[in-house]
């Protein structure tokens, strides 16, 4: 079982930054991908940005050059850097990974989830 634990949420001006911080509790290169989602109320939950084991990192259009989603492998952590927030970046901002588990011979992916961290953009 995996533990996800996301730090670095809060209240920022518009144009701010700030730096989400989600640790796992083993190795991320056991991974097969790392990403952050958000949910904003009443909407869906969206992806932000996802980093995979292979190196290659995707982004949501609404994010891109501003967002940057970095991996430190020494600490099983992986950052989420968001500079130039909107109002519209306000929203509960979740860490996931996915990895190979096992259920008897079969391997399947098992997703898993960081409790959220709030990131509430405003003047």
């Amino acid at each position: 079982q995996v533990q996800l634990v996301e730090s670095g949420g809060g209240l920022v001006q518009p144009g701010g930054s700030l730096r989400l911080s989600c640790a796992a509790s083993e190795s991320i290169f056991s991974f097969i991908s790392m990403g952050w989602y958000r949910q904003a109320p009443g909407k869906q939950r969206e992806v932000v940005a996802v980093a995979t084991i292979g190196g290659s990192t995707n982004y949501a259009d609404s994010v891109k050059g501003r967002f940057t989603i970095s991996k430190d492998g020494a600490k099983n952590t992986v950052h989420l850097q968001m500079n130039s927030l909107e109002a519209e970046d306000t929203a509960v901002y979740y860490c996931k990974t996915a990895r190979w588990d096992w259920r008897g011979s079969t391997s399947y992916v098992h997703d898993y989830w960081g409790q959220g961290t709030q990131v509430t953009v405003s003047s």
